[in-house]
């Protein structure tokens, strides 16, 4: 299971493992797998997405990626900074 989301990065952008610091309008994806959440993050429209440092998770209810999908979403989406 796969959701994504639009967000607007905060002032100092969010660390990903490939390349860094990414900023601006950016698009969040979180995927379930084997009770895996896997965090990703890419510019909106894009077509590479970068893996976001530290966020993977182990869930012990698969029903629980969406409340963590709104969490990233929540502490990451900084339009005001």
């Amino acid at each position: 299971m796969t959701l994504t989301s639009l967000f607007k990065a905060g002032p100092g952008g969010v660390m990903t493992d490939d390349v860094g610091v990414v900023t601006g309008d950016l698009e969040l994806r979180t995927t379930l797998a084997g009770g895996t959440v896997t965090v990703e993050v890419r510019y909106e429209g894009a077509d590479e997405w970068y893996r976001l440092s530290a966020a993977d998770c182990q869930l012990v209810n698969d029903k629980d990626h969406e409340a963590v999908h709104h969490a990233l979403l929540g502490v990451l989406n900084r339009p005001e900074g």
